[in-house]
């Protein structure tokens, strides 16, 4: 019963259905009645406001929560801020820029991601040997 926002014209769309689908999900819009009228929407993004979207289990955080957090090592030194999430398909590799432009490579796995505290904004890692070049 949501509202979406698709496409790059971010078309609002009132959605009345859904269902799994393989590995995705078939949905239905009010308005439209078959295939072939829903066709123009096939691979196109989908938009949904920050506040509709769905509670995510502890420990688990949509993107934009947190791009932009100061990233942390063990003894409370600043990495830099996490600019681009990059997903790999094993794992996501967070991009953290710091004060300099460099850019640090931190996988985003149990070992190394110790903490996110949204609140404070920060992100706490246990950097593995080799994750920071030696300057």
């Amino acid at each position: 019963g949501m509202t979406l926002f698709v496409g790059p014209q971010f078309e609002p769309l009132h959605l009345s259905k859904r269902r799994p689908h393989g590995r995705g999900i078939l949905v239905m819009f009010d308005g439209y009645q078959n295939r072939d009228e829903v066709a123009k929407l096939r691979n196109q993004l989908v938009n949904v406001p920050a506040a509709d979207r769905p509670a995510l289990p502890d420990g688990e955080y949509y993107h934009h929560q947190l791009l932009g957090l100061q990233v942390i090592d063990e003894s409370e030194q600043s990495l830099g801020w996490l600019e681009r999430i990059l997903e790999t398909g094993a794992n996501d590799v967070y991009l953290v820029r710091d004060r300099t432009g460099a850019e640090i490579l931190i996988p985003a796995i149990e070992e190394v991601i110790l903490d996110i505290d949204l609140e404070r904004k920060l992100i706490r890692v246990h950097l593995l040997p080799g994750l920071l070049s030696e300057k």
